[in-house]
């Protein structure tokens, strides 16, 4: 019956002109990968199987693999996805192989990132995917997120659905996987904007809860089977607004990781907190750039017709970010966001998060080394965040 029922949704959507897109379901941003990141074995003439948490179903995908901090061209065998089941494990009924063009082979020229063909595969909300790419030859310069908090298997030779990866090389990176779309009748995506404490910091590794994932689990099952919203991670640990830290700067990497995801509904901008933490002197002037900077993010989403919501940088006193004066421009940038009618929505973190006998260190049994949640505080963040995305919608 409920199958029925979704067909008959979906064609009185498509009869109301409702149109049939590509939508983000899962999305991380890429890196240029440092020495101490890099992978523990060789990925030429290996296969490399990696698992990801995916937000919203379908029944058609398509992957890309990216390969824009590379030195020379990624060269792929083959590609396959399947329903991982546990660990390194896979479903290997389900496997399906990628094409590219029609073929299995792919080529990404360096400082480009491509889409597979479109393929047909039963995608659960909320589930597990493997996919397995097997390498003809892999780039000395390796573009990678490093920040996966779940364990990808590595080995040597070309993988085939039924190979074991049970002695497989383990390391808790993802390497040229950069996103998965799903075709069909969606209410959009929402893509996060964010640095470490959206990365995942003091999550539990291969548990999927970072606040976004935890976001992703409240909000889709109360959704209708159409119009369902995907939640894409594009945070990464470390990341500063304005230049320094790790990974691409926002304001360089923000058209990319951010506007160019697909069918984007609405963004989340949760970012600062490295900005005031590393600065020297001069953190009521990086307060007032940030401001500028964000403000900046919204004007340009908000032409697109994208929402924007703004989050607020929550508090670190304890950890050595901590001074008066970066209290002092937290407290700037976050009266701005709490004020300014730029914002579709305000996702007030620091509210939330704080002690609140003091409000400038985060609740003692929420934090990991008082900058970051632990498990337990990003799920606490992830409910509220889809309250208040559910809030909106419902507007």
């Amino acid at each position: 019956m409920r199958e029925i029922l979704t067909t008959l949704l979906l064609l009185c959507a498509i009869s109301s002109n409702a149109q049939l897109k590509w939508t983000g379901t899962w999305a991380t941003a890429p890196q240029m990968t440092t020495k101490d990141n890099m992978p523990p074995i060789s990925l030429s003439g290996g296969s490399i199987r990696q698992v990801v948490h995916i937000s919203v179903g379908g029944s058609t995908l398509r992957i890309q693999l990216s390969n824009e901090y590379g030195d020379e061209p990624l060269l792929v065998k083959s590609i396959f996805i399947a329903n991982a089941i546990d660990s390194c494990d896979i479903d290997r009924k389900s496997a399906r192989y990628i094409t590219f063009s029609g073929k299995k082979e792919a080529r990404v020229e360096a400082g480009k990132a491509i889409f597979s063909d479109a393929v047909k595969f039963e995608l659960r909300p909320l589930q597990l995917l493997a996919v397995t790419i097997n390498y003809e030859t892999c780039p000395k310069s390796v573009t990678s997120h490093p920040g996966s908090r779940t364990t990808s298997y590595i080995i040597k030779g070309e993988a085939k659905p039924n190979t074991s990866f049970a002695s497989a090389t383990r390391t808790d990176h993802w390497y040229h996987l950069s996103a998965i779309d799903v075709y069909g009748v969606y209410g959009g995506s929402v893509a996060v904007l964010g640095n470490s404490i959206t990365d995942g910091r003091g999550s539990t590794t291969n548990h999927q809860n970072r606040w976004t994932d935890i976001c992703a689990e409240k909000l889709i099952p109360q959704q209708a089977d159409l119009g369902t919203t995907g939640i894409l991670n594009l945070g990464i640990g470390g990341n500063c607004v304005l230049k320094g830290g790790i990974g691409e700067p926002a304001i360089k990497r923000f058209e990319r990781d951010i506007l160019g995801q697909r069918n984007l509904s609405a963004i989340i901008l949760f970012e600062g907190v490295n900005d005031i933490g590393n600065s020297k002197g001069d953190s009521e002037t990086v307060a007032m750039k940030l401001i500028e900077t964000i403000q900046e993010f919204a004007r340009k989403a908000r032409a697109k017709g994208v929402k924007v919501f703004a989050a607020t940088i929550t508090p670190f006193k304890g950890h050595y970010y901590y001074t008066p004066f970066h209290e002092a421009a937290r407290q700037t940038f976050n009266g701005w966001v709490r004020t300014s009618d730029i914002f579709d929505g305000i996702v007030d973190f620091d509210m939330l998060m704080r002690d609140s006998e003091h409000p400038e260190t985060l609740k003692a049994e929420w934090q990991e080394d008082w900058l970051h949640p632990n498990a337990t505080g990003y799920r606490v963040m992830g409910e509220y965040a889809a309250e208040i995305l559910l809030g909106y919608s419902d507007r």
